[in-house]
């Protein structure tokens, strides 16, 4: 399993570096200004891929020699890692290709794998302090990430196949920031003030302001100020979690 996690931590950056040459097709831009919606952020958000690469080939490098009799927690963690890094990786072809459903699937099966290996290192920090921030805040961020970039990634599918009123969105897109909110709060709870997964959902959030903003859609100026707010709803909750914990 150790193997199998830096080799899938390196295939992330490689499938992307031949995925933005237009290799399976469209690249995430075209595909995403062909179908426009209250969620997407502006475009400089997706630069977190890199430094996402970079700390998760950091953790592929660090777990591959960490000391196998302290490795309880790692155990847990490494299956999701892999899991999530390949699914990461398959999702970048999938959605060039169009597969929307299938490329669905992937992005939500993925955050569902990274936030549970943040989830096991959050608790274990918390027990022990014995939980390296080598496999805790790569792992955070790139579930953090994720926790918005699948509501973005389903805001998408209801467009493209029209399952909703495209001419209408902001209510059903409220729905969803509704939805990501409840997530992204509850999950924070659970590790107690995340700070790596909160910058990620806050890096993505901005960006959903200052896209929404200037957006030329019916409801973008109001999805922007929502983003904004839940922003700001989330600092105030990791600000307020880690006073909690420190005066304990």
């Amino acid at each position: 399993m150790r193997i199998l996690v830096i080799l899938f931590a390196l295939a992330m950056p490689v499938v992307s570096y031949i995925w933005q040459r237009a290799a399976f097709g469209p690249d995430n831009k075209t595909i995403s200004d062909q179908h426009p919606t209250l969620l997407i952020a502006s475009g400089y958000a997706f630069s977190i891929w890199g430094l996402i690469f970079l700390w998760d080939l950091a953790f592929g490098v660090w777990q591959l020699v960490r000391d196998p009799q302290r490795d309880a927690t790692m155990r847990r963690v490494r299956p999701l890692a892999a899991a999530g890094f390949a699914l990461t990786a398959a999702w970048m072809p999938v959605f060039s290709l169009r597969l929307f459903w299938l490329s669905l699937a992937i992005i939500w099966a993925s955050f569902a794998c990274m936030a549970s290996a943040a989830v096991i290192l959050s608790r274990g920090r918390h027990r022990s302090r014995e939980t390296s921030w080598l496999a805790w805040v790569p792992l955070s961020l790139h579930a953090g990430w994720l926790s918005l970039a699948a509501f973005l990634h389903t805001a998408q599918v209801i467009v493209a196949y029209r399952l909703l009123p495209v001419d209408a969105m902001l209510t059903w897109s409220l729905v969803l920031f509704a939805l990501a909110a409840a997530l992204l709060l509850a999950l924070d709870a659970t590790m107690r003030g995340n700070v790596p997964f909160a910058v990620a959902a806050f890096w993505g959030l901005i960006a959903v302001y200052v896209k929404q903003s200037s957006a030329p859609l019916p409801g973008a100026s109001t999805a922007a100020w929502v983003a904004l707010a839940i922003a700001a709803v989330l600092v105030v909750d990791v600000v307020y979690r880690r006073m909690r914990l420190g005066a304990r």
